[in-house]
């Protein structure tokens, strides 16, 4: 993980990303139950969403809450410190957890930002319009140069 910001000094994070269907804000210690119940109950489609093949991430034998707090705090700490960020997805009309994005800087030279996302198998309809919606978002709103954001 990098030690500097993805974003410059100058730049305000959006707090939010708000659609029709869903919303986005970021992902803290705070949806650890939640986050928890959303990835676990949908860990094959997880990974075999584009960008999480080769990852090995979630766990195929998942994680205990208290270690998915962990990681959540880590999340948490990288958007403070503004080296990554991470945001949960909310059903607009149930607000239920049922994704999350990712975006941070990018892993090879092809490109500046590597961004993923997953929603769950149950709501696998918003995989692609949820991707069309942080595209744009992101291209349009934030400073990210070229986005590694594999198509659904």
């Amino acid at each position: 993980m990098p030690d500097h910001a993805l974003v410059p000094d100058d730049f305000v994070v959006p707090a939010d990303l708000i659609t029709p269907q869903f919303r986005l804000e970021p992902l803290g210690p705070q949806h650890n139950a939640a986050d928890h119940a959303a990835w676990t109950s949908s860990i094959e489609h997880i990974r075999a969403t584009s960008g999480f093949h080769d990852r090995g991430w979630p766990p195929a034998d998942g994680m205990a809450l208290e270690a998915n707090l962990v990681d959540l705090q880590r999340h948490a700490d990288d958007f403070a410190q503004r080296r990554g960020f991470t945001y949960t997805v909310i059903g607009t009309a149930s607000g239920e957890v049922i994704g999350c994005v990712y975006i941070y800087p990018s892993r090879n030279d092809d490109h500046d930002t590597d961004v993923r996302s997953w929603v769950r198998a149950d709501r696998a309809e918003l995989d692609a319009p949820s991707q069309a919606a942080v595209t744009t978002w992101l291209s349009t709103n934030w400073p990210l140069g070229t986005l590694n954001y594999q198509p659904r």
